[in-house]
């Protein structure tokens, strides 16, 4: 397996696994295009200048360097690094890591892979000095996490 880092002309391929993903966990499609429709306007300046990072894994046949997209990508991990206040779990930091759109392909799943992606993002947040780090989980996803050691939080959400 090989890992590249996500670039700009991963755009689509980022749309297309952050959809499939909610339309796994049950999400409907109308409001899925509509989602879409906007996290690609809102991602395409984001990756181009590295707000929104991340891995992509390839067959290891593959040239995969960061221009040639040869061998088809069989999973993919976004990442952040958000602006926050110091908080009693990090009250030295004021920012934290951010996972998000975590994705395999269904004909590559049971191998690995998701783990994987989620050490590189361990490895690239302890490169950047981040010590706390958060994510939002689907069911599918709940027992990797909480075998990486990932917690629940207090959080809660209301739509406005």
């Amino acid at each position: 397996m090989k890992a590249r880092a996500l670039g700009s002309s991963d755009l689509e391929l980022v749309c297309r696994h952050r959809e499939t993903m909610f339309r796994e966990a049950g999400r409907d499609d109308a409001t899925l295009a509509t989602m879409t429709e906007h996290f690609r306007a809102w991602l395409a300046p984001r990756l181009a200048d590295g707000r929104y990072f991340g891995f992509v894994l390839h067959d290891a046949e593959g040239d995969v360097d960061t221009h040639a997209h040869d061998a088809a990508p069989l999973a993919g991990i976004g990442l952040m690094e958000i602006d926050w206040p110091p908080h009693p779990a990090h009250p030295e930091q004021d920012r934290r890591g951010y996972v998000l759109n975590v994705y395999v392909e269904p004909h590559a799943r049971r191998r690995g892979l998701a783990r994987h992606l989620m050490q590189l993002a361990d490895e690239e947040f302890a490169r950047r000095g981040i010590r706390y780090a958060i994510l939002h989980s689907t069911e599918q996803g709940r027992d990797l996490y909480r075998q990486l050691g990932w917690g629940g939080t207090t959080e809660m959400a209301k739509t406005l």
